[in-house]
């Protein structure tokens, strides 16, 4: 059966996160495999590179999946576009080689965490960043940054009590940069456990207000629990900026 990679943008202010859930339809994978099964008529199930949390964005979400049709790839997209919700955008779609998989053939994410670092209101961004008025140590945060670089067990940044896989990623960069009166923290690495991207953002925005210094990174990944590390960070300042294949 032909398989096919299609690349994805979401806001996901409405909606319950990436993955199908059996409680609601409000999700990014129900709304595109409604959209495809109707469009090819036949059942369509798609993986995605990875689960995105309720009200996380996506500027590049890769998807794949397998079915027959004598579609080509140029009219699926077209059609597709035209029957998502305008708060999903299908970018790409065309045929990939067989054994090809979004989630299991990804080598790498980006994350991308905006903080609107001023009193003044943003009002027409609000849903796309986090408001933190106060003064900002950003000094602090690039060094506690730099310490979480590398390969580690990232448990102490995981919600997942009951995970019984490796807790050991390796974050390739951790850039703390600031435009104006916004700033980003970006996480680039090989894979990210649950929640992951937003405590990292959580805890270095308490470096950044002096709340915990920033040479307390060794010894937090070497607790190994999650009530050593920051607040988990709210979830419409994150977008998943990249993935690699």
């Amino acid at each position: 059966m032909p398989n096919y990679r299609m690349t994805l943008c979401y806001d996901g202010t409405r909606y319950n996160g990436w993955q199908r859930q059996g409680n609601t339809r409000s999700t990014i994978q129900e709304k595109v495999e409604t959209a495809l099964s109707a469009l090819l008529e036949q059942p369509v199930e798609v993986a995605g590179s990875g689960r995105t949390d309720a009200g996380v964005h996506a500027r590049m979400q890769t998807a794949s999946f397998r079915a027959r049709t004598d579609l080509p790839p140029e009219t699926i997209l077209a059609e597709l576009r035209r029957a998502l919700p305008r708060d999903i955008g299908a970018l790409a779609l065309a045929e990939a080689p067989p054994r090809f998989h979004a989630r299991l053939s990804c080598m790498g994410k980006t994350y991308v965490y905006r903080i609107w670092n001023s009193e003044t209101p943003n009002v027409f961004e609000r849903r796309y960043v986090l408001p933190v008025p106060e003064p900002l140590d950003l000094a602090a945060m690039r060094a506690a940054a730099r310490a979480l670089c590398g390969t580690h067990d990232f448990t102490s940044f995981c919600t997942n009590r009951r995970m019984k896989k490796s807790a050991v990623r390796t974050l390739e960069t951790v850039a703390v940069t600031r435009d104006g009166d916004e700033v980003c923290l970006a996480f680039s690495g090989d894979g990210f456990l649950y929640h992951m991207a937003r405590i990292l953002a959580g805890t270095l925005l308490e470096v950044g207000r002096g709340a915990r210094g920033a040479d307390t990174m060794a010894a937090l990944l070497d607790a190994r629990d999650r009530t050593a590390a920051g607040p988990t960070a709210p979830a419409q300042g994150l977008i998943l900026w990249e993935t690699r294949y």
